[in-house]
């Protein structure tokens, strides 16, 4: 449900995939800046660079929802694309039958 809501906005698992790893960048980003801050700021920048880094498994699992609605959608139109296939054929099938002899 969540994951038609995400594709139906546009999201797409790849595009989840991207932000995991663009959040992987940007906690490392912040864990080096918190190195660089005075004493007394570091525990809050440290805090901030763990709460970004529970971001990546999140994105990550929802990109894998999407991406498995995705592929569930493309084989629901195959199987609706070869329905008429099937329905074609039977009627070839029909016409090709010799008629009924009347008594």
């Amino acid at each position: 449900m969540v994951t038609r809501a995400l594709h139906r906005a546009g999201l797409r698992g790849w595009l989840l995939h991207g932000a995991s790893f663009g959040s992987i960048g940007l906690c490392i980003g912040l864990w080096i800046r918190a190195k660089t801050v005075d004493q007394d700021e570091r525990g809050n920048a440290e805090r901030r660079a763990l709460f970004v880094g529970l971001w990546p498994p999140m994105f990550w699992l929802i990109g894998d929802g999407v991406q498995q609605h995705e592929a569930a959608g493309a084989g629901r139109a195959a199987r609706v694309l070869r329905r008429p296939g099937r329905a074609a054929r039977t009627r070839r099938r029909v016409a090709r039958r010799a008629p009924l002899r009347q008594v």
